[in-house]
């Protein structure tokens, strides 16, 4: 609790200001999410695996809560890493302003839905699950906390190996 404490009555180091950052990023896309997820469902949009969902709250907010308590405030921050991590924020700003208003942290879908093929859909099917794979390794490692982006990464594997079944089957039966 020491550490915890110290993170928020000391001046700000890089470590929290990254910190603060995800924390704003990660309030500001759900809130982004939930909007569209609302307007998607009012025109004719379904949810599917909602059943999962739960799952990947925990393990998001367990990731971060872990990084919280056993972060050193004062950790040096590797370049290398830090330029790891703006380069997937960049990639983030690139994909949600490409999918836009279909963006949403759960799957909703209908056979009248286009499919997104702009901006890095181009390229690859789920941009956002290769941004999050990157994050949950890559903080923790910026963060010196390595055991962490080992386990996460694992946990979010799992997680996402089901997910991307559910939404490829659901993306199958749109329009193309």
């Amino acid at each position: 609790m020491d550490q915890l404490g110290s993170i928020f009555t000391t001046a700000p180091t890089p470590v929290t200001w990254i910190l603060i950052y995800i924390v704003a990023q990660r309030l500001g896309e759900l809130v982004y999410a939930n909007r569209n997820t609302r307007r998607l469902l009012s025109e004719g949009g379904e949810e599917f695996g909602a059943d999962h969902y739960q799952y990947f709250i925990f393990l998001h907010s367990a990731w971060l809560a872990v990084i919280f308590l056993m972060v050193d405030p004062l950790h040096v921050l590797n370049p290398f890493l830090l330029s790891l991590f703006v380069g997937t924020q960049i990639l983030r700003v690139w994909t949600l302003a490409s999918i836009g208003r279909w963006w949403t942290t759960r799957i909703i879908s209908a056979p009248h839905f286009d499919l997104a093929k702009r901006g890095p859909y181009r390229f690859l099917n789920h941009p956002n699950y290769l941004i999050v794979v990157l994050e949950i390794a890559i903080v923790p490692l910026l963060m010196g906390l390595p055991w962490v982006a080992l386990l996460f990464s694992i946990l979010n594997a799992i997680l996402l190996r089901h997910r991307i079944g559910v939404e490829n089957k659901v993306l199958a039966l749109r329009k193309s």
